[in-house]
C-alpha cells in the first residue's frame, strides 16, 4: 500500500533522507523509530506531498504522489502530533465539517456513530473542542480518518504527551484500524506503545533507515537494546530490509 523506492531529501548540503526503501501492506503498522532529525517526519511529509523528493519516489496504492495528489490525497489521512480542530466547534461539527472537505456527507447519527467508535465519550461530541484533552481531540482525528475512509493512516508522534490510559486507548484504535485493512505508518519515540502495537520497527539514524524488526520477534528488553545500540554506534551502512 505504501512503497518508498530510493526515497531521498536534500536541503541544500544537509541530506536530510538517504535512498529509504520500505513496504507498507494494508493491515499493518509499522513504527519508525529514531531521535530528533532521524528523517521520521521527512518520510511522512513525503508520503503527504507536504514536501518534493530529491530522489527516489513514494508511492500509495502504487502512485507516485508528486505525480497523482488528488488522487492519493483521498486514500490517506494524516493525524500530527496536534490535530488542528476549530475550537469553537463541538466534536460533532468538526468531523462534518472536515467530511464534507473530503467529499463525504453523514447525517448526525452517522457522524456520532464515528465518534463513538473512535472512543470519545458520548457527553464530549456536543462540546466545544477547547475544552477537550488532548487525547480526545487525537480520537476526533481517528473518527475524521475512517469517515473519510481512509486506505493509509500516516502519524507523526500521536502519543506524545498523553497520558499511559490514553496512548492505551489510542493505540487499541490503531489496531482496530489495521485489522480493518488500514495500512499505517507512526512515526515515533515511544517504544513501548511499538512493541504493543506496531507489526514492524524500523530504525532510523541520520536520514537512514538502519533495520527492521519484526515486534512479534522481538522483546520490549531486546528492542530497547537494540535501539539504544544503534543511537550510540557510529552510522553504517542500512541492512536489507525484510
Amino acid at each position: 500500500m505504501l512503497e518508498a523506492c530510493d526515497l531521498s531529501k536534500r536541503y541544500g548540503s544537509h541530506l536530510a533522507l538517504d535512498r529509504l526503501n520500505l513496504q507498507v501492506k494494508a493491515g499493518e503498522i509499522f513504527c519508525l523509530l529514531g531521535a530528533n532529525g532521524a528523517g521520521k517526519t521527512t518520510t511522512i511529509h513525503l508520503f503527504l506531498n507536504f514536501i518534493k523528493p530529491s530522489a527516489g519516489v513514494a508511492r500509495i496504492a502504487g502512485l507516485d504522489v508528486s505525480q497523482n495528489p488528488d488522487q492519493v490525497r483521498q486514500r490517506v489521512a494524516y493525524l500530527p502530533e496536534n490535530v488542528a480542530l476549530y475550537p469553537r466547534l463541538s466534536g460533532l461539527e468538526n468531523l462534518d465539517y472536515f467530511s464534507r472537505l473530503s467529499g463525504h456527507r453523514y447525517d448526525k447519527t452517522r457522524l456520532r456513530d464515528f465518534l463513538c467508535r473512535a472512543g470519545l465519550p458520548d457527553e464530549a461530541v456536543d462540546r466545544p473542542v477547547a475544552a477537550y484533552s488532548k487525547g480526545m481531540r487525537q480520537k476526533v482525528g481517528i473518527a475524521m480518518a475512517c469517515a473519510k475512509e481512509a486506505q493509509v493512516l500516516l502519524l507523526d508522534e500521536p502519543t506524545s504527551g498523553l497520558d499511559p490510559q490514553a496512548a492505551y486507548e489510542f493505540s487499541n484504535l490503531l489496531v482496530k484500524l489495521a485489522n480493518a485493512g488500514v495500512a499505517i505508518l507512526m512515526a515515533t519515540h515511544d517504544l513501548f506503545r511499538v512493541k504493543e502495537t506496531g507489526h514492524r520497527a524500523g530504525i532510523m539514524k541520520v536520514g537512514q533507515l538502519l533495520t527492521v524488526l519484526k515486534t512479534a520477534d522481538t522483546s520490549a528488553a531486546d528492542l530497547e537494546r537494540i535501539y539504544l545500540d544503534y543511537m550510540r554506534a557510529g552510522l553504517r551502512a542500512a541492512e536489507p530490509v525484510s
